[in-house]
């Protein structure tokens, strides 16, 4: 998992009492939630291309 350091460090965060519960578990949520976000990216990278794009390689500059 993705999230796993930042899990650590949440954990840590919450250990040494710098964050209360509801902080850590907000964080927790917010950690799930942008770790579904980044896999459906990768799982469906042609939902997030720009569409009607040209490439950018093999293009000349118009100088």
């Amino acid at each position: 998992m993705e999230n796993s350091e930042t899990q650590v460090w949440i954990d840590f965060a919450f250990s040494c009492n710098y964050i209360d519960k509801n902080i850590k578990q907000g964080l927790e949520n917010k950690t799930i939630e942008i770790g579904r976000l980044l896999n459906h990216m990768i799982e469906n990278p042609e939902k997030y291309q720009k569409k009607n794009n040209p490439p950018i390689f093999g293009r000349r500059a118009n100088c």
